[in-house]
């Protein structure tokens, strides 16, 4: 693939996080996906609601279209963008609070519809914005920094993910690279919504000792259920070799897996549900890809660009709004 946007062009602003905060990572990542993978940046839309991980749209893709919406609201503000302008591609930004609390309404139903976009949740299980409080993907047991327990089951989002038929579910590290950067390029190549559930750190609230979401605990505690290489020309892939197993993504661009021990078997929906119960009965964190399947679900499949309508198809005329306003005075 023949280069013409150059790296510059897909980075943002300079970050206000904390030093060391992992979502910073994960722009980084970010940033290197969408050029490996050439996004134009004016076809491009960036998402996120409230909280440290809705910051993240403005650190990259300067050039891009954003919208920061109010809390939890973006799945429903993706859904609206994509049925106003199908052609534009889109990546949310969303956090553990935003995402599992009060937006989990509007999360689950935008699974549903299969909306084609990339759905990032940086997870750190704390509300980092208001000092650290839970949030509901906090482990039961686990430590805040001041030395309270969690007393609730969390949510895990994949699991919930696979539930309302996500067709790409997939948890990785945002200290991860290796693991985290393919998984990026197969997301921006997805037809349908693919979901990537990253615990991201928060180096003020959650990273001691107690906490599940700590850098030390993460890297201790992860396993990779798959090494993923994302490989982009067709014509490069020749045989499949003992121990891997290609899929296609599109026409042209494949994944390649090569086996672990837990030989997980990405397009079996039974196997990604159990791989997913039994990490939470190891107290481990599985990552990798955990289901992948290329029928496409039921989506939003707008008859009309909408960005294209003129004035007199796309709102009443004079004469009845005036009508109807006359009813309220």
């Amino acid at each position: 693939m023949s280069n013409s946007f150059q790296k510059s062009i897909y980075k943002g602003s300079k970050s206000t996080l904390c030093v060391g905060c992992g979502h910073d990572s994960v722009t980084a990542n970010i940033i290197s996906a969408l050029h490996s993978q050439q996004i134009d940046p004016s076809q491009m839309v960036k998402l996120s609601g409230i909280g440290c991980s809705s910051k993240t749209p403005t650190y990259f893709s300067s050039g891009s279209f954003g919208f920061n919406s109010i809390h939890g609201r973006m799945a429903p503000l993706a859904t609206g963008v994509h049925s106003a302008n199908p052609h534009l591609k889109i990546i949310g930004i969303s956090g553990d609070g935003d995402t599992a609390s009060i937006g989990l309404g509007g999360f689950l139903h935008l699974l549903r519809r299969d909306i084609p976009m990339v759905y990032i949740v940086e997870n750190n299980g704390v509300y980092g914005l208001t000092k650290g409080q839970f949030s509901a993907t906090a482990d039961k047991d686990s430590a805040s920094k001041k030395g309270s327990l969690n007393l609730f089951e969390h949510f895990d989002l994949c699991a919930m993910a696979l539930e309302a038929g996500c067709r790409f579910v997939a948890r990785s590290f945002s200290g991860d690279a290796k693991q985290l950067g393919p998984l990026l390029k197969a997301a921006l190549n997805f037809n349908g919504t693919a979901f990537i559930d990253i615990v991201s750190p928060c180096i003020a609230f959650a990273n001691h000792e107690g906490s599940t979401k700590s850098h030390s605990y993460v890297k201790e505690n992860k396993i990779a259920i798959n090494e993923i290489d994302f490989i982009e020309d067709q014509a490069d892939i020749q045989t499949n070799y003992d121990k891997e197993a290609l899929v296609a993504i599109s026409d042209s661009h494949y994944l390649k897996f090569n086996k672990l021990a837990e030989d997980h078997n990405i397009g079996s929906l039974e196997s990604a549900k159990n791989i997913i119960s039994k990490s939470k009965n190891k107290n481990s964190i599985m990552t990798g890809l955990f289901y992948l399947n290329k029928e496409t679900n039921l989506s939003i499949k707008p008859a009309k660009n909408r960005v294209a309508l003129d004035e007199s198809t796309s709102r009443l005329s004079k004469i009845d709004f005036d009508n109807i306003m006359s009813l309220y005075k």
